[in-house]
Parts: C-alpha cells; sequence; structure tokens
C-alpha cells in the first residue's frame, strides 16, 4: 500500500470534514478506512490500496454533506495526488457502491467495493450507530421519534445486507445492541414499540 498517498488522503478528508459534526465527519471516514483495511486483508482480490482510498474518499461527495456532481472532491484528490487512471477508476466504482439509498439490495461487483460498503455499513449499527444516527438527526432538526424511525428503516436491515464474512461476524454484537437498546428505549419511553 502507498502509505504516503493515504496520509495524504487521510490530511484531506480530515480538511474536509472539519465543518462537519452530525455523523458525518471525519471521524466516521477514519474508522470506516480502518475497517476496511481489516476486511480487506481477509477478502481474496482486494486491492488494499483502492479500498483505503475509497474508503477515505467515500463520503468526499455524498450530497447530504457537499453540493458536487460526478464525484468532484474524490477526483480532484486523485488527480492532484497523480493516481493513476485505472486505480482512479477502480477508486471512484467503489465509492458509487456504498450509498444505501442508491445500492438498496445490490451487492457491488469489485471486492473493494464489497469491503468499503460493508464498512460504512458497520459504521452505522452498535454504539457507534446509535451516536451517529441522534447527532445526524439532530443536525437536521429531526426529533426523536424520527430517528428512532430510522433504526426500522435501516439500520436494522443493514446486518443482512453485508458482504463479507468478517464484516457479518462484526455485525453480529452491534446488531444485538441496536436490538437491546430499542428495548430499552421503549420501557424508558414507549418509543418504538409500534415499529415491532
Amino acid at each position: 500500500m502507498d502509505e504516503a498517498l493515504i496520509r495524504s488522503a487521510v490530511e484531506y478528508v480530515t480538511g474536509l470534514f472539519a465543518a462537519h459534526a452530525d455523523g458525518h465527519d471525519a471521524g466516521h471516514t477514519l474508522r470506516v478506512y480502518e475497517t476496511a483495511r481489516r476486511l480487506a486483508a481477509d477478502t481474496p482480490g482486494c486491492d488494499v490500496t483502492v479500498a483505503a482510498l475509497a474508503a477515505l474518499l467515500h463520503d468526499a461527495d455524498d450530497p447530504k454533506l457537499f453540493d458536487t456532481a460526478d464525484n468532484a472532491n474524490a477526483r480532484a484528490f486523485l488527480s492532484a495526488h497523480d493516481v493513476p487512471p485505472e486505480t482512479a477508476a477502480r477508486v471512484l466504482r467503489a465509492i458509487r457502491a456504498v450509498s444505501f439509498s442508491a445500492n438498496r439490495g445490490r451487492h457491488p461487483d469489485t471486492p473493494e467495493g464489497r469491503v468499503v460498503q460493508d464498512a460504512d455499513r458497520l459504521d452505522a449499527i452498535g454504539a457507534i450507530g446509535i451516536a451517529r444516527t441522534f447527532a445526524y438527526g439532530g443536525s437536521r432538526g429531526r426529533s426523536l421519534e424520527e430517528s428512532v424511525r430510522h433504526f426500522y428503516d435501516k439500520l436494522l436491515l443493514l446486518r443482512d445486507e453485508l458482504n463479507t464474512l468478517a464484516a457479518r461476524e462484526l455485525a453480529r454484537r452491534r446488531h444485538a445492541f441496536l436490538l437491546a437498546f430499542l428495548d430499552e428505549l421503549a420501557e424508558e419511553t414507549g418509543m418504538g414499540k409500534n415499529e415491532k
């Protein structure tokens, strides 16, 4: 793996997300990167550099956060760092496979896409997923009830859509934590009782 290029990508996304505190921030991106690296090491045929770059740049053009077209931020980084066109195309292909809403029920056709999609989805469940859900909801003026609805619309579905065995293993405990949280929340507030 090109460690200098990866360090540059870490610096780029840290700056890009400096103003974000809504769960789609540098912390999220770096967790996805670390998880993707671990998953890539266990995934046959996965190019670790491509997976690492895609993980670091996967939210660089998220329409919820940036008003860009055609992955302009990711492309700008790849171009500025002379990433070969073939490698850049593979990175962008993996990035396009990540979004839950755009790829609902579809599995990426490359090992890098599968790894990065799994890493991103793992960061949406468990304790960190709960924290991110409420951080994002609060930043968008959503009520607690609206944020709880997100668990049923997305978070509880993620475990069954993961691509890699390693991700499915990691998801088991995180999914159980989501269920335990929702049970406790329903006990304390009644929220979510009608969703089950």
